[in-house]
């Protein structure tokens, strides 16, 4: 089955982030849904490629795109941190008018499913792109739309218990990763809103599903399970422990995500 590659740019203030838009074959079945996704901390979008790809497989079309301030995606600069946190949920709409606008274009003899009453919109990312999925939701644009988010690689660590992003060995490991984005989002600074973000979400009446594996020693044994917990009341939110997914290959999610879907009737 042709899956068809759109480059584009979505706007971030006065700068522009880099996007790839990936539209299923218009001659297959396509189903009445599409994602939005982006990458975690100091990556960039090619590392959700496969979640991208395997989607359009199914029918489903896709964007996934760069966080600003990540050299490895887009050489955009974030210089404040306050506008950082609280335009880059915002792109996870303008991904959706984004990829609308395409598919209508490319596709438009079924451009009619992005209005259809049961029509599913797809969030999600890693890591710091799942967090940021979730303050999507808390959006005007998602509070009170029809959505599933998957969120991979993503928790909270034990009340009282060391954070991994606090221990020396992973502060040792961050000399280069720290280079690869502004400054205004560097470790010392995105960390901490990060550890209090995650324990002040307000969401309500969602899909959410977690997949983080077994193997992930960033998020930990028990990491995501206490999320879950704590996103359960007011939520449907489900959890898979994939054995082997470590931490820095996002890629792996690619196979568990499209069961996911399958259970979720979407595929």
């Amino acid at each position: 089955m042709s899956i068809k590659i759109v480059k584009t740019k979505l706007s971030y203030l006065d700068q522009e982030v880099n996007a790839l838009v990936f539209l299923p074959s218009p001659n297959g079945s396509i189903k009445k849904a599409c994602g939005v996704f982006t990458h975690g901390y100091t990556s960039h979008k090619a590392s959700i490629l496969p979640w991208a790809t395997r989607l359009a497989e199914e029918g489903i079309p896709t964007l996934i795109f760069d966080q600003p301030g990540h050299f490895l995606g887009t050489f955009s600069e974030v210089e404040n941190f306050e506008e950082f946190k609280e335009v880059v949920p915002t792109l996870f709409h303008q991904g959706l008018e984004k990829l609308t606008e395409l598919f209508s274009s490319e596709i438009p003899l079924s451009s009619h499913i992005f209005d259809e009453d049961d029509f599913k919109v797809i969030l999600g990312g890693h890591s710091l792109g799942a967090l940021m999925s979730l303050l999507a939701l808390e959006t005007p644009e998602f509070a009170h739309r029809d959505s599933i988010t998957i969120c991979v690689g993503l928790g909270m660590p034990p009340s009282g218990v060391t954070h991994i992003f606090d221990t020396p060995l992973y502060k040792s490991t961050l000399t280069i990763r720290s280079q690869l984005v502004s400054k205004a989002i560097s470790p010392d600074v995105i960390f901490p809103w990060i550890r209090e973000r995650k324990e002040n979400l307000h969401i309500n009446g969602k899909r959410i599903h977690f997949i983080t594996g077994a193997d992930d020693v960033i998020v930990g044994k028990e990491g995501t399970q206490l999320m879950v917990d704590y996103l359960t009341t007011g939520n449907q939110v489900t959890y898979e422990r994939p054995l082997k997914m470590p931490h820095h290959m996002p890629e792996m999610a690619a196979p568990h995500i499209k069961k996911f879907l399958r259970s979720e009737n979407l595929i």
